[in-house]
């Protein structure tokens, strides 16, 4: 589908903050989590973060403990129009690290907005009206956007896309890893040529490993052989205390900061952050 017939793009996001959306056609491959405990691990080595969270199902709102009766307003209100995004971000338990919520609403918000000439960049928009108002109290000076995508290459993801500075894509060590993978990589390209020129992937993160499990070994062997680079040298393991956090609507990093799990997260936030740093100076 082409979202560039009838419409220009707005003018590129300003160089702050690092827009990163984190998709994967997927689901189950720990894409969410990583939203998640990713912003966490970034705003505990001092970076100021957004999560903001595009997928209908909330996962990434409740898992930072965001109940769903205080959602009064959400990424679904800013889509269309009847909210900015200052009016909805909401802080977490964790500091430096705030979430624009999701609520169902966002099941419907393609129907909506399909009509209009920018349904593509509504997010992107978004972002760069809060980013031009420091002066306001609600308005935060972030570094890093996190915008978690649904589980589909869809509306919502496109506006993602079209916002985003790079993509991260979560893959996880499994049998089928890299199926998809393809057509997800065919949409950034896409999205790069009619819509979003600055448009890179930042980097593919496995997750979901076993260290026990020789399948999952030569998946990191073979993901790493057909990516190369773009593939980060962290990997994040399968551990329970991963598993556990979300039900106590906490990040992994405030649940068990000692966890091999958290401690994997701290490393990812840093290679990130070192890749952004090559970025810049290229």
């Amino acid at each position: 589908m082409s979202y560039a017939d009838s419409f220009s793009p707005p003018s590129l996001l300003p160089p702050l903050p690092r827009v990163i959306a984190l998709a994967n056609q997927k689901g189950g491959v720990g894409k969410t989590t990583t939203a998640i405990n990713l912003g966490t691990a970034l705003a505990a080595i001092g970076e100021e973060v957004l999560i903001v969270d595009l997928d209908p199902q909330g996962n990434a709102s409740t898992g930072l403990g965001i109940d769903r009766k205080s959602r009064l307003r959400s990424t679904y209100d800013v889509l269309v129009g009847e909210s900015t995004l200052a009016e909805i971000v909401m802080e977490t338990a964790v500091p430096r690290l705030s979430v624009a919520p999701s609520t169902m609403d966002l099941l419907g918000v393609e129907l909506e907005i399909a009509s209009r000439s920018d349904r593509a960049f509504k997010l992107r928009r978004a972002i760069a009206s809060h980013m031009q108002r420091p002066e306001s109290s609600r308005n935060r000076n972030y570094t890093y956007v996190l915008v978690d995508c649904p589980p589909s290459l869809n509306l919502l993801t496109i506006n993602a896309l079209s916002a985003s500075h790079s993509i991260l894509v979560p893959l996880q060590c499994e049998f089928f890893a890299l199926e998809g993978l393809s057509q997800l990589l065919q949409t950034v390209d896409q999205v790069k040529h009619a819509l979003n020129p600055e448009l890179s992937i930042h980097g593919i993160v496995l997750t979901m490993f076993d260290s026990r499990n020789n399948l999952a070994s030569q998946v990191v062997a073979d993901v790493r052989a057909h990516m190369g680079d773009v593939v980060y040298d962290t990997v994040i393991p399968r551990n329970v205390r991963i598993s556990e956090a979300p039900s106590h609507g906490k990040p992994v990093l405030l649940y068990d900061f000692k966890s091999t799990g958290s401690q994997a997260y701290l490393r990812l936030a840093s290679e990130i952050i070192q890749r952004e740093k090559r970025l810049r100076a290229a």
